[in-house]
């Protein structure tokens, strides 16, 4: 059914649910250029959040996962978009293995025991561990539809995990999504400078704000004598801040507990959660 202007409504950046075509205001996100896909009728999501990081093996989907659930027992309604679909991990993460179901008016997400909504192309497939045999357009289209066809539903903040590095899914994202704020994920080694600027400069070039950095496997603290030691060497995150103009939201430690609660699907029941801090920034910004 086609809106006319009589349909349409005001709306305030409180309140506004991203979807342009039932929206009477005059803002930015209504240019004639942009290329911003609907969601589907059935979703109002307040704010997104895009995790990211210049490269893989830093932890982005542990970092989103432990985000997710955090702001989920803060009473937050919350959902993860799984990006990444050559490498799904979300759904492991919080033990959801069940297939999701349809209807003519769009794709369900699947639940977490604690009431995190989830899509994930893995949801999707016969056998989890089926490869996914896409070309970049075929997987961009995909996560594409995860917005435009996934009932959402009510959400105060919707996470994505996004693959790593600057390819075609984060471009789609940033064009056909709009993403609030990008989180970036990264790691104490010398190289990260350079990939972070990466990421950082995307974001740039596709207007889209970043948050703060995140650094995963700072260190390890000893369990005895209760040192730190920094295996992957010393942090660069403060120079990289230095560099990029942005905050640290958090360092956090390789911390064995994290890797268990992934493997058993039990990221939310984690007795210590090291983004308690970076979740209560972000519940700041739905006040």
């Amino acid at each position: 059914m086609s809106t006319t202007p009589e349909d349409s409504v005001q709306q305030t950046p409180e309140t506004c649910t991203h979807n342009c075509g039932t929206c009477g205001s005059d803002c930015a996100q209504r240019s004639p250029e942009s290329l911003l896909a609907p969601p589907n009728p059935l979703s109002r999501i307040r704010k997104v959040y895009a995790v990211m990081s210049g490269k893989g093996g830093v932890g982005k989907s542990s970092v989103t996962a432990l985000l997710a659930a955090a702001m989920s027992k803060m009473g937050y309604r919350v959902g993860v978009l799984d990006a990444d679909i050559t490498g799904p991990s979300i759904p492991q993460a919080f033990g959801v293995h069940s297939r999701a179901e349809g209807s003519d008016r769009g794709i369900l997400p699947e639940y977490s025991a604690g009431g995190v909504a989830i899509m994930s192309l893995n949801l999707l497939l016969e056998e989890e561990t089926a490869p996914v045999l896409w070309r970049g357009s075929l997987i961009a289209s995909a996560v594409k539809q995860f917005w435009t066809d996934v009932i959402w539903g009510d959400l105060d903040v919707l996470f994505i995990d996004m693959p790593p590095g600057t390819g075609d899914v984060p471009m789609t994202v940033y064009q056909s999504i709009p993403v609030d704020g990008i989180l970036v994920v990264t790691s104490p080694q010398d190289l990260v400078s350079m990939i972070v600027q990466k990421a950082v400069n995307m974001a740039a070039l596709m207007e889209k704000p970043v948050v703060g950095l995140i650094e995963n496997y700072s260190y390890f603290q000893c369990p005895d004598c209760g040192g730190r030691h920094h295996i992957f060497g010393e942090s660069q995150l403060e120079k990289v801040a230095a560099e990029t103009g942005l905050p640290i939201l958090a360092q956090m430690p390789i911390d064995p507990a994290i890797a268990q609660a992934v493997d058993a699907g039990a990221i939310e029941s984690l007795a210590e959660n090291h983004l308690i801090s970076v979740a209560e920034q972000l519940a700041d910004q739905l006040a």
